[in-house]
């Protein structure tokens, strides 16, 4: 009987750590930067030093948004969702701290990706947000271009494209601080 009992304990403890390795490895894998990335304060991907092409997508409210490092503007590309737990929490603080401060040459978009519209404006207007934002329905930039399965990530781009830091997560208003002013040198 006692082996029995032992049996069935160590079966039960090996599928428990199945399910927690499970779990676990697809959190970390899909937060984790890229292989070959290294870690600093500003997480980095395979994405950092390469030069990205512009785009345009519609507006969440209106018109059109393109990047704006194509006219030569260094870029903070803030990506997030309505739907987005961290991104509910990062958007008041960061919304706020954007409109209490001039960003100089800088530009900060917004693109809202694989959401609901209606959701989207939604989200932008209760949190004040005073950047433009896209409208990315289909994850085609935030999944394609910039290849990111998790939200929200923001990205710094010099004036010419080229990417210098990813944030993967939340970004605290002191990360984004340290962020502009990089591209502001």
């Amino acid at each position: 009987m006692a082996l029995v009992s032992l049996g069935l304990g160590v079966s039960i403890a090996l599928v428990m750590i199945l399910v927690v390795n499970y779990f676990t490895n697809v959190s970390a894998s899909s937060r984790a930067p890229r292989k070959g990335a290294t870690s600093t304060t500003l997480a980095t991907t395979a994405l950092v030093g390469t030069t990205l092409k512009g785009f345009s997508m519609p507006g969440l409210f209106r018109g059109t948004v393109r990047a704006p490092w194509e006219s030569g503007h260094p870029t903070v590309a803030i990506f997030f969702a309505s739907w987005c737990g961290p991104c509910q929490g990062e958007m008041p603080k960061v919304a706020a701290y954007l409109r209490a401060r001039q960003l100089g040459n800088v530009r900060v978009i917004g693109i809202d990706a694989n959401d609901q519209q209606a959701a989207a404006r939604a989200f932008v207007t209760k949190d004040k947000v005073g950047f433009p934002v896209a409208f990315d329905a289909n994850g085609n930039v935030t999944n394609g271009l910039f290849q990111f399965l998790t939200l929200p990530e923001t990205v710094f781009l010099s004036s010419t494209g080229q990417v210098t830091n990813v944030y993967f997560g939340a970004i605290s208003t002191t990360q984004l601080a340290k962020g502009i002013a990089a591209l502001s040198r």
